[in-house]
């Protein structure tokens, strides 16, 4: 059910999570009383959609000000100071920007959980979009932990699991092949989020590998168990993108994945993350 904020409308997107807020102009400064009730809304849904924006790289850049510090792009170069925390996730080039991760699908992931601090939010705003595919999946971990059987729990809660920058393939078949300079990180498998208080589930296919003091067979036995469990559609809401759409989330209490596009057909999103905490 909708409900009315600040001038604000908050329309939940899905039983799993996500919110579309509506009344919000991201060209122009948000007044502080609209500010507090879209933090209230982001950190209640973990994900805010707001549609048909008309924003430019420094509307979105001051936009995530709000929520903190400002993540660097921390690979290739960038054309000038305004673009130093501007990423372009597509397949065109010659954007002016950093770009990555430009075609297919992507499994469910955490953005930067490779890193001893990963980025607390991340925003993505469509600029172009293909015809079919190249939605976004989020993926509620909260609910994933909090619906896990209590023997699971009572197992996991304390244990930690090893996160590793690869967006090659399936990690519990990497083996030897890892790269030794990659980066990589031990986080606990269950995760505070430091506002809210709750816990949350933090692994993910794409980059958890293994679960610290295991034997190797245990660890990937219950690894794919979280997976699967996690990425059950009664967690997940997915996005379809429309060009003018703006999406923060917090990587902190969910996963994102993208479904499978045509590599001939464009598709350009403009990401800006916010930096975040060292994981509790």
């Amino acid at each position: 059910m909708a409900t009315a904020i600040a001038d604000i409308e908050i329309i939940p997107l899905s039983k799993a999570c996500g919110a579309e807020i509506r009344g919000v102009d991201l060209s122009k400064p948000l007044a502080g009383r609209t500010l507090k009730a879209i933090e209230k809304a982001w950190y209640e849904n973990l994900l805010i959609v707001f549609r048909g924006q008309e924003i430019s790289n420094d509307d979105q850049v001051r936009f995530c000000r709000y929520f903190g510090e400002l993540e660097e792009v921390r690979t290739g170069k960038f054309a000038n100071e305004e673009m130093r925390h501007t990423m372009m996730i597509t397949n065109v080039t010659d954007t002016g920007f950093q770009t990555a991760l430009e075609d297919g699908d992507m499994w469910f992931h955490s953005d930067q959980c490779y890193y001893e601090v990963p980025c607390r939010a991340s925003t993505l705003y469509a600029m172009e979009i293909p015809k079919n595919g190249g939605n976004t999946l989020f993926a509620n971990c909260y609910t994933a932990w909090e619906t896990l059987p209590d023997k699971i729990r009572e197992r996991l809660d304390g244990l930690k699991a090893r996160n590793i920058y690869d967006y090659a393939g399936n990690p519990l078949k990497r083996g030897d092949n890892i790269d030794p300079n990659a980066p990589q990180f031990i986080h606990p498998i269950a995760r505070t989020h430091p506002e809210t208080g709750r816990k949350a589930l933090y692994v993910n296919r794409l980059m958890t590998d293994l679960i610290e003091g295991l034997k190797k067979e245990e660890s990937d036995e219950i690894l794919e168990l979280l997976f699967k469990h996690s990425e059950d559609t009664e967690f997940v809401y997915e996005h379809v993108w429309r060009v003018g759409d703006l999406v923060m989330w917090d990587n902190r209490c969910s996963m994102h994945a993208r479904t499978y596009f045509d590599p001939g057909e464009r598709r350009m999103m403009r990401r800006v993350t916010v930096k975040g905490e060292k994981v509790r």
